[in-house]
């Protein structure tokens, strides 16, 4: 009669469950990280967010042209795949010539981003009287778009407290994480052993 230990069944699932925690773990560990470093460089944490936005206009920029010569659409589509590819480039060069400016940018593009979408969803809620949450949809939508008129009017110091609240956010979803991973640790040696 062959004992627990060599039923394979077990065997993958304690592998699955050392790996499920350890997971857990790293992420927790790595998000603590960034949200310390964000609380303690916040200057240094804006200049890296605007250097790495302005590395992704670059590269979608650059993958927009080559979508516009290589894919099978129409005309006034690829013009305007070209169009955006250009203007993404074009930002992203700028982004490079201040810090500053990067992070501007980055506020507005952010800003502009949840003003359509604040926008979007009211709509949605408003026109859908099937729409689960229906109260809290159209709320949310307002506090999405009214964050997002406050990002464009003040970007600087707007994405300065989205850094903050970010690297608070961060901390507290790190110790959540990290008290999971050794709760699953835990959870797994005793199946393992009952």
């Amino acid at each position: 009669m062959s004992s627990l230990s060599d039923d394979p069944t077990q065997a993958v699932t304690d592998r699955l469950a050392k790996l499920a925690w350890g997971s857990v773990l790293v992420v927790g560990l790595c998000s603590l990280v960034v949200g310390v470093l964000a609380l303690v460089w916040p200057r240094a944490t804006l200049i890296v967010l605007g250097v790495l936005f302005g590395v992704y206009l670059l590269v979608s920029g650059v993958l927009q042209i080559i979508a516009a010569f290589g894919t099978h659409v129409t005309a006034a589509i690829r013009v305007l795949a070209f169009i955006s590819g250009a203007l993404s480039i074009l930002l992203g060069l700028l982004c490079f010539r201040g810090e500053m400016q990067s992070i501007l940018f980055l506020g507005l593009w952010i800003g502009i981003g949840w003003l359509f979408r604040g926008v979007t969803q009211t709509t949605a809620s408003i026109a859908d009287r099937a729409m689960p949450a229906r109260g809290w949809q159209i709320f949310m939508g307002i506090v999405t778009a009214l964050a997002g008129i406050v990002l464009m009017v003040s970007p600087l110091t707007s994405v300065a407290l989205l850094v903050l609240f970010g690297g608070i956010w961060l901390v507290v979803l790190g110790v959540v994480e990290i008290i999971t991973a050794f709760r699953i640790r835990s959870a797994a040696k005793r199946l393992a052993t009952g």
